[in-house]
């Protein structure tokens, strides 16, 4: 995935960052045989964090998705546009995330319309303004929701 980059007064990230988004070769190159296997394994969060962005990517079918990341250490796993607006995505595993200092610099020096830190669990909760956790199940099915949308509105006919 390439890094998004603009002159945001911070050394930002410039070199591609790789993921494998296909979550069932990167078990297998890990030897994680089983979800047991996987969830003690250091590349847990990887797995996952590939796993969101191939599953956003899929129905969204954005194919020039970004990520972002200084320096000092914040970071954006996923930048997307939608609407003409920045769309921020976290992914951390775990039951109830919370709003990191990282995600503060990513909301004000990307100007984010929103935020959304994906998470395993169901619970959907506000973490700060244009920031909330949210679990996959129910960001897809937003996205595929908008997504409609969107069709409905090109398919209707031009005025003459």
């Amino acid at each position: 995935m390439q890094p998004w980059f603009e002159n945001v007064g911070k050394c930002e990230i410039k070199s591609p960052k790789l993921y494998i988004r296909d979550s069932g070769i990167l078990h297998a190159l890990l030897g994680a045989e089983s979800f047991r296997a996987l969830e003690s394994h250091p590349k847990l969060g990887a797995s996952w964090e590939g796993f969101v962005i191939e599953q956003i990517l899929s129905v969204t079918g954005i194919r020039d998705p970004y990520y972002w990341g200084t320096q000092a250490g914040a970071e954006l796993d996923l930048m997307i546009t939608v609407k003409g607006k920045r769309v921020g995505v976290e992914v951390k595993y775990a039951d109830a995330p919370r709003l990191t200092r990282s995600m503060r610099i990513v909301l004000n020096d990307l100007k984010l319309s929103h935020l959304y830190v994906v998470h395993p669990g169901t619970a959907r909760y506000d973490l700060a303004a244009r920031a909330e956790a949210i679990g996959l199940i129910e960001l897809l099915a937003e996205i595929r929701a908008a997504s409609a949308v969107r069709h409905t509105e090109r398919a209707k006919p031009r005025p003459s």
